[in-house]
């Protein structure tokens, strides 16, 4: 399958055809925990899996699935092309759950959030014996020879935190599938501009905290493949989302089904500023990481998986090369200019700036923190739309300036 003759806004579109209860333009949240039947020998059939929510309408208990939640996950099926959903608590939830319901051994990408790499590096060996082997992703002869008998799962991020990283997401599954191993691609910084599923990723998975959501004001996560993995993961007697119970709340779920619409139009601003600011700091001489730039690695590579007409995202890096600068560099810009927050996080209306090798990637050791190459002074910047873009700019110089970047 190719991005390039899908839709990503246009599927959304498709699937936002439910009323609420009394026809409301907007879908009615269905609040209760749990859920009746009309006939007593209808519940034992839910318990053994004879009835289900998607063909008989038939729900049982919230932890299971609920109505609104239930919704949601359709919705970003279509929005990434799968079969059905589900959506949770968080995006950890989504990542840990996934990996519990395939474990054995796995390999990941060696640049991945911090908690992904804390989940797989320490918590999963120390509690369960569940091993990981950490590669750099975009050498793909090391991807191939780190799978052994014992491997489950490939695991990898579209584009990597924070050092964005390009995965070869066609390529990536080639092997995992050569293998009879399944391919997990976490799509939280892309969503809209890449659909992996499309590329054969097995199993998709987002933090709805980010992008999708929007606001910065919930923390939600989604995993979306086939049927059948969705089925066991809900599973009554062995389904890790269902007894794990990282259970979405359904005002969350409609929180974050109300921003789905405007999506499309969120990422194509992000990336319009994002692509403006990195093509200036080039021009400077600023070493700075974007995958829309020709300079980038996987420039090439970017632009044959993205969806035509949404440009390459709202991330990009700046390497300030020591921790000090990359610390006056962020005050500056929140401080003095209110060009955005010092803050973890991204995908919000406001930029975000963090520290990785001091935040979001602070679980990694010194030795790992060298193979992913995250340096000290690592600056992750995820670009706001609020604010005049060409003030924006010039804020953004002047920091530099400031911190001994670009000549005064």
């Amino acid at each position: 399958m190719s991005p390039t003759n899908f839709d990503p806004a246009a599927a959304l579109a498709r699937s936002k055809h439910t009323f609420g209860e009394h026809g409301g333009a907007n879908m009615s949240i269905e609040a209760s925990t749990t859920f009746t039947v009309m006939k007593a020998d209808t519940m034992p059939e839910i318990f053994a899996g004879h009835r289900t929510a998607d063909r008989d309408g038939c729900f049982l208990y919230a932890r299971h699935f609920n109505p609104t939640v239930h919704t949601l996950g359709h919705e970003l099926a279509a929005l990434e092309d799968t079969e059905p959903g589900y959506c949770c608590a968080s995006g950890m939830a989504a990542i840990s759950a996934t990996i519990l319901q395939l474990c054995g051994h796995g390999v990941s990408s060696n640049a991945v959030y911090g908690g992904t790499h804390a989940f797989l590096h320490e918590y999963l060996p120390q509690r369960t014996g569940v091993t990981t082997t950490f590669v750099d992703i975009a050498d793909l002869r090391a991807v191939e020879a780190a799978i052994g008998p014992r491997t489950r799962v490939l695991y990898t991020e579209t584009l990597s935190n924070p050092t964005l990283v390009v995965s070869d997401i066609a390529a990536l599954a080639a092997i995992a599938h050569r293998h009879g191993v399944t391919l997990v691609v976490d799509n939280t910084f892309t969503p809209v501009l890449m659909t992996p599923h499309r590329l054969g990723a097995d199993v998709v998975i987002h933090s709805l905290t980010k992008f999708v959501n929007g606001a910065s004001d919930l923390v939600a996560g989604a995993v979306l493949g086939r049927a059948d993995f969705i089925g066991r993961l809900m599973d009554l007697h062995q389904g890790s989302l269902m007894l794990l119970g990282p259970t979405m709340d359904p005002r969350a779920a409609f929180e974050v089904s109300m921003r789905l619409p405007h999506l499309p139009l969120r990422m194509a601003e992000h990336s319009r500023r994002a692509a403006r600011l990195c093509a200036r700091l080039e021009a400077l001489e600023v070493p700075v990481r974007y995958p829309g730039l020709k300079s980038h690695p996987q420039h090439a590579l970017m632009a044959r998986q993205v969806n035509a007409g949404y440009g390459s995202g709202g991330l990009f890096t700046i390497d300030l090369g020591d921790r000090d600068r990359a610390y006056g560099f962020m005050e500056v810009l929140q401080n003095e200019h209110r060009f955005g927050f010092m803050a973890v996080s991204l995908g919000y209306a406001e930029t975000l700036m963090s520290c990785s090798a001091s935040s979001t990637s602070s679980e990694l050791d010194d030795r790992s923190l060298r193979a992913a190459g995250i340096g000290p002074g690592l600056v992750r910047i995820s670009i706001g739309y609020t604010g005049d873009l060409a003030t924006r700019e010039a804020q953004l110089e002047d920091a530099l300036r400031r911190v001994g970047m670009i000549p005064r």
